[in-house]
């Protein structure tokens, strides 16, 4: 082999170990720190990169994905004296790698220190009521501090959130035993409030049952008097009728009337279901009379029309060679 091929392989190799000191592949979601001479100079990005070969090289491989952080969990005093076991989970990206790689030493560490340490402080000034009840607003004020604090790191705290809240069992048993009554206690006053609502239901119902029977008999009433009301002008009108036949036919048309009234009185009597016996002066020559009347008012109405006589009708005619008359109990001797 002689010197010039030796020079040859030497310098591919020395060309291969440029190459490979000066090309540099960064992987998706990762940023490489370039440092000349020890020094940070600039940051690369995910790609194929050059360096300047002996005299940059690779100081820090940064992880810029969203990241989680577990926090472990801890007993922290509460405002009231109540201890209680938290725990939470924290999630975050690194914004500048330059300043994740180089203004804190343990990134991670960090952030959990400082969750750990601003849990402590939220949760201490807060009740235990207040802790168990309002885990939104803990963890929008931890987020807030967390991230002011970090920014200077080049990180971004997106989320935090607490895990567990976990009370001391003597302190989990009275909390059971108080919404034990709260429940009892609601159910008391649902309870009562659907016996109100029933009772006033009622009184309304019985309310306008009231009324609207008030108003029937109110009508009633009004159709009772309207109806006496007719049936007394009825009377009258019979009377006015009654009294003008009277002027008209003399005692034949009070024969009439009477005889009239006298055969439904008997009817009445006669049509009743109940035992009776009657002892009335009943002649049967008062009825024939009657009925004898009622001819005679016939037949005086038959010659009125065809004469057009005005004059009072003559005596009435003789049956059985004496004049007919009306016998029964209303006849005077």
């Amino acid at each position: 082999m002689t010197g010039f091929t030796i020079f040859i392989l030497v310098l591919v190799l020395f060309a291969i170990l440029l190459l490979f000191l000066g090309v540099k592949q960064v992987p998706q979601g990762w940023n490489y720190t370039v440092e000349r001479f020890g020094r940070f100079t600039a940051t690369l990005t995910p790609g194929l990169r050059f360096l300047v070969p002996f005299v940059d090289s690779i100081g820090k491989k940064v992880n810029v994905q969203e990241s989680v952080l577990d926090i472990p969990s801890q007993q922290v005093i509460s405002k009231d004296n109540a201890i209680v076991t938290v725990d939470a989970v924290a999630f975050y990206q690194v914004i500048d790698a330059a300043k994740a790689a180089y203004e804190v030493r343990d990134l991670v560490q960090g952030i959990t220190n400082l969750a750990l340490t601003n849990i402590r402080n939220v949760m201490g000034n807060m009740a235990l009521d207040d802790v168990l009840s309002k885990r939104n607003e803990i963890n929008d004020t931890l987020l807030s501090v967390i991230d002011h604090a970090t920014n200077a790191w080049g990180v971004k705290v997106l989320r935090v959130e607490l895990k567990d809240i976990v009370p001391p069992q003597d302190m989990v048993q009275t909390m059971a035993r108080q919404m034990k009554a709260e429940r009892e206690r609601r159910a008391v006053i649902l309870e009562a409030e659907g016996i109100r609502q029933a009772q006033i239901t009622r009184a309304e119902g019985e309310k306008q049952a009231a009324i609207l029977s008030a108003e029937g008999r109110r009508e009633a009433a009004f159709r009772d008097a309207e109806a006496r009301e007719r049936a007394a002008e009825a009377e009258a009108k019979a009377t006015e009728v009654v009294t003008a036949a009277i002027g008209a036919g003399g005692s034949q048309a009070i024969s009439y009337f009477l005889g009239q009234k006298y055969v439904d009185a008997l009817q009445a009597m006669g049509a009743s279901n109940n035992s009776k016996v009657f002892f009335l002066p009943v002649e049967a020559t008062g009825i024939m009379g009657t009925l004898g009347g009622i001819a005679e008012l016939a037949k005086e109405a038959q010659a009125r029309a065809a004469a057009g006589m005005t004059a009072l009708p003559a005596p009435a005619a003789q049956v059985g060679g004496a004049p007919a008359r009306p016998s029964g109990p209303w006849t005077q001797p």
